[in-house]
């Protein structure tokens, strides 16, 4: 299963208690009846592959694919996904394990991470420098209170992001203006934060909100207040989405170069989040490998992604 927590990561603080209570709520429900499995949602092209742990497998044929696979088909591709579960060790070796083979292949390589908010920025470029230890790289940039998932999860990507000096860019915006939009909708936004979005954020996309509600058990938080939570997923994607963009608007144009962007699966299943939002704006369709954990093979939608990787739970 996607991570529930990294759905709603942002949304979780006492201001917020109101809004969770509605949306657990909405989990013991759909506990209690027969649940919509989200990684068999009938959404993209039809039927489904079986992924066992240990596999990354295509779902164009539904036939295992390597690493260097992977790498060869990203070449003709800007944005490369890699969805997560934030938990999972085995997701974030595998997120290592294929930036550094792009790297390698030879792509000019910049990381986007959900984990870090926009105002971060300025303490993400001297870790990629070299500068910090691990240690100061934390304190510095906040880690336990920008994200709070044990940063030994998440070191094989800083070790190769530092190792090769990958420029790392913060996607995410401030956890207030989520939880804003959370309890009172994008009406909530002040004039200033508007101001460094995009003037339209289309919350029309029907199969978006068919994988939102899928992730919810297909019982999602009804009424206004539901209405909201929805606004605030949405809101979280548009403005990862446009912070990939505004950065490569300011980065030195070349063909070889590739955004990788971590984030939950939540955000990249079905191609309808980061990477739908990126799609909308550019055209640009860009390659997407959502993971999951499994203890055996594993049937899923073909439209889930490009590629699924599956690893055993650690």
């Amino acid at each position: 299963m996607p991570d529930k927590q990294g759905l709603f990561h942002g949304l979780t603080d006492d201001a917020s208690v109101k809004m969770n209570v509605m949306v657990f709520a909405a989990f013991a429900v759909a506990l209690q009846q027969p649940a919509i499995d989200p990684l068999r949602l009938p959404i993209g092209a039809p039927g489904e592959v079986v992924v066992a742990p240990g596999q990354i497998v295509s779902t164009r044929d539904g036939r295992s694919r390597s690493v260097r696979d992977v790498v060869r088909m990203a070449e003709p591709h800007r944005f490369v996904y890699l969805g997560e579960s934030h938990t999972s060790a085995g997701h974030h070796r595998l997120q290592a394990e294929i930036v550094q083979a792009l790297v390698q292949s030879g792509r000019d390589v910049i990381v986007g991470f959900e984990m870090f908010t926009r105002p971060n920025q300025k303490a993400l470029n001297p870790f990629t420098l070299g500068w910090w230890s691990d240690e100061e790289f934390q304190e510095k940039a906040d880690w336990k209170g920008q994200w709070g998932f044990d940063y030994q999860l998440y070191k094989p990507v800083f070790d190769v992001v530092r190792r090769h000096r990958l420029p790392m860019v913060a996607l995410n915006i401030p956890r207030d203006w989520v939880r804003a939009v959370g309890r009172g909708g994008l009406e909530a936004l002040t004039s200033e934060q508007r101001s460094e979005l995009p003037s339209h954020i289309d919350l029309g996309n029907a199969r978006h909100r068919q994988v939102f509600d899928g992730l919810m058990g297909g019982h999602p938080p009804t009424g206004a207040q539901g209405e909201n939570i929805y606004a605030a997923q949405v809101l979280w994607d548009v403005a990862m989405a446009d912070s990939a963009l505004r950065y490569l608007a300011s980065y030195p144009a070349g063909r070889k170069t590739v955004m990788v962007i971590l984030a939950g699966s939540g955000h990249l299943m079905y191609g309808q989040g980061i990477n739908w939002r990126i799609r909308q704006r550019t055209g640009e369709a860009g390659l997407t490998l959502v993971m999951i954990d499994t203890k055996a093979p594993r049937p899923v939608s073909r439209g889930l992604g490009d590629l699924i990787a599956a690893t055993h739970p650690d």
